[in-house]
């Protein structure tokens, strides 16, 4: 788990809700410094399934890189692209079955393009969640002013074929929100 302190949020339990199947192909976009979620999606697609982790620091990818290695993971392919320029990323139009946007959105201001780009790499039916920080008052975490309510990403997805599904608390301090694309 990442810590703050308390949890903050539980990588293995949050994917072991998402229902991700032996040999999909997934996306952790914006996989951050830790991968955090890496891991646990190249441990749920299998070795048939392969996992994207892509992120705009390439330095992020390089500890990515080593940290999948030293566990022993081979069904990861490091991206290095900026999400906020739909059609960069090295990930074919409708190829993956699923894709996650986890603290991304609240570091950057071009959320249209970022939900674009996260749409663009999905199959027809594939699952996207946004998880990112709620409005409320934290001990750490972004100031206000940065975060992206669900609402936001509601009216910004669901004109992008975006379907919405459910949600859910991530965590304390995060919000979760399942789409499907139509």
């Amino acid at each position: 788990m990442l810590k703050g302190g308390t949890s903050v949020l539980d990588a293995q339990g949050i994917v072991s809700k998402l229902s991700i199947h032996e040999g999909w192909t997934v996306a952790d976009l914006g996989c951050g410094g830790s991968g955090l979620f890496i891991a646990p999606l190249a441990r749920a697609v299998g070795k048939n399934g392969r996992v994207f982790a892509v992120d705009i620091q390439k330095n992020v990818l390089q500890v990515v890189e080593s940290n999948m290695k030293f566990q022993n993971i081979d069904n990861v392919t490091l991206v290095w692209s900026d999400l906020e320029k739909v059609g960069k990323a090295d990930i074919s139009d409708a190829s993956c079955d699923f894709a996650m946007l986890i603290n991304v959105l609240f570091q950057n201001t071009n959320h249209e393009s970022i939900l674009k780009e996260s749409a663009r790499i999905l199959k027809s039916g594939a699952s996207f969640i946004v998880i990112d920080w709620k409005m409320i008052a934290t001990p750490f975490g972004p100031p206000l002013t940065h975060r992206v309510s669900q609402d936001t990403v509601m009216t910004l997805a669901i004109p992008l074929g975006l379907q919405f599904v459910n949600g859910f608390e991530a965590g304390p301090y995060h919000y979760a929100l399942i789409f499907k694309k139509v």
